[in-house]
């Protein structure tokens, strides 16, 4: 299999609009990464110039240390999985599948024969290849596409949202068939997405865009709880966040002033007294105190952050249950409990805690 390199890549439309600004990554072999971000932020266009579909204004881009910048996209072997998934209705699920191998002119009838079945087998669909696609499942129309863009061996798969038409429950699942297919061929995998929860769980790194530029790569797990930027913070999944000033550094935790509120949080290299921040805190970081409430807004004692407050809001979520608690101060808390763990209700007056460990200091 073969890596992805993107060196200063910037792609400027007609009229001056910047859609892609200098963006870098190494994606190595094999390897499953996702391009994660709102709408209009870049990345279906870094996508489509990796597929040769958008030629970049500035910058390189190399499939397997091959410079493949400025050729077409039948030069770069690499398949594609679009949003509509783009089957052809009047051929059947085998002349789909063996097109890409056909058009090539490299395979005997027998070679695609065989690997028309393989791939069948690999999508766990066979004994469809002499239906339509109009009689298949929204879901098996997606692993028909899948399969159709693996045929021919690509060094790369390219996928543009390809689970967004799907439900709810079928997307789940497709996000569990085609990570399974993508790490047992092990082949490389650029996904693109708007859906945090795909990108969270799907990926081996995410890049993070936002207004044409990266702005965090990295391992899900190291995104989510180590943001390096209040956007990554706010983007993916649910922040509370506290925007303030820092007071104090010492043993590498700093003592942040928000608007009257203080907090100790985990601080990081070169966070000096005076620097404006914003504390970041995930919804299930935070615990619920034993201690009784008393009517005060928030204390920092023993790097140990408590809120006192009011329930307003309780919502179950399937697996956990989501809370609103509303400080003296007109703040609101998101908290995040496992169902089952916590019977308090709309109307509690609650005492809220959460550890300065738990907490991540970024700029405002």
């Amino acid at each position: 299999m073969s890596g992805i390199s993107l060196e200063g890549v910037t792609k400027q439309y007609p009229g001056g609009v910047l859609a892609v600004k200098g963006v870098d990554i190494d994606i190595e072999s094999g390897e499953f990464v996702t391009l994660v971000g709102p709408s209009g932020c870049g990345k279906t266009t870094t996508l489509r110039t990796i597929a040769g579909f958008e030629m970049p204004t500035d910058g390189a881009v190399r499939i397997d240390e091959d410079e493949v910048t400025d050729a077409p996209p039948y030069e770069r072997d690499t398949g594609m999985v679009f949003q509509d998934f783009a089957l052809f209705p009047h051929m059947t699920i085998y002349e789909n599948i063996a097109y890409g191998m056909e058009a090539a002119g490299e395979y005997t009838d027998e070679e695609i024969d065989a690997r028309v079945e393989e791939m069948l087998e690999l999508v766990e669909l066979p004994g469809v290849a002499d239906r339509t696609p109009d009689q298949l499942s929204g879901g098996q129309q997606q692993r028909i596409a899948l399969a159709r863009a693996l045929a021919p061996r690509p060094k790369a798969l390219l996928l543009d949202e390809p689970l967004a038409s799907l439900d709810k429950k079928l997307r789940e699942q497709m996000q569990v068939e085609l990570r399974r297919i993508q790490q047992e061929i092990g082949i490389t995998t650029v996904f693109v997405t708007h859906n945090q929860e795909e990108a969270l769980t799907m990926s081996d790194r995410l890049a993070v865009m936002n207004d044409g530029k990266f702005e965090q790569v990295g391992p899900p797990e190291e995104v989510y709880n180590d943001p390096d930027s209040r956007f990554v913070a706010d983007f993916l999944g649910t922040a509370n966040i506290f925007d303030g000033t820092v007071t104090a550094v010492d043993d590498g935790y700093a003592t942040v002033d928000c608007e009257g509120l203080t907090l100790r949080s985990k601080s990081r290299p070169g966070v000096e007294p005076g620097a404006d921040v914003s504390v970041i805190v995930r919804p299930e970081r935070f615990r619920f105190d034993s201690a009784s409430a008393d009517g005060g807004t928030s204390t920092a004692t023993a790097d140990v952050n408590v809120f006192e407050g009011e329930i307003t809001f309780k919502r179950h979520l399937g697996s956990s249950v989501e809370l609103r608690v509303e400080t003296p101060d007109g703040r609101e808390l998101v908290v995040v409990r496992r169902s089952g763990m916590d019977k308090r209700s709309p109307g509690d007056r609650v005492t809220v805690a959460v550890d300065a460990e738990e907490c991540r200091i970024v700029e405002a």
